[in-house]
């Protein structure tokens, strides 16, 4: 799997391949039609309490990553809207953090690629995608 990850901001290009924006907030200053996207999965995002008491603090990155990964393991027909479409393509995870780093993007990425691939269902969740229109 190629899964690569980038800042809603920055221009699209080809070699992005499959465009998912993972923030569960829609980004400030960018319009749908602007980000480019193939998918927002808000329901992909660190919920909101977690996502809290990060605040893309450096020092809680570990224990960040640590809490995020175990609510990741609860969503996997979300997952699979990813996996899926990397198991052919570049897949770009993007993500609306000034922090490059420290970021859910790179949490995400992370788990996505230490999962062995019998863990990556086929099953989709329609109710939790958001499919943006203009691309």
């Amino acid at each position: 799997m190629r899964i690569q990850v980038k800042r809603v901001y920055e221009p699209m290009a080809k070699s992005d391949g499959f465009r998912v924006l993972v923030d569960r907030l829609w980004p400030r200053g960018i319009s749908k039609t602007d980000a480019k996207l193939d998918l927002w999965l808000p329901n992909l995002g660190p919920s909101t309490a977690l996502r809290q008491w990060f605040n893309h603090d450096p020092a809680r990155w570990a224990e960040f990553q640590r809490r995020y990964h175990a609510e990741l393991k609860k969503k996997t027909a979300l997952l699979a809207t990813i996996t899926e479409p990397a198991k052919t393509h570049p897949v770009t995870l993007l993500y609306s953090a000034k922090d490059e780093r420290h970021n859910q993007a790179v949490a995400l990425q992370s788990f996505l690629l230490k999962r062995p691939s019998s863990q990556n269902p086929i099953t989709r969740t329609p109710a939790t995608i958001s499919r943006p229109r203009n691309r």
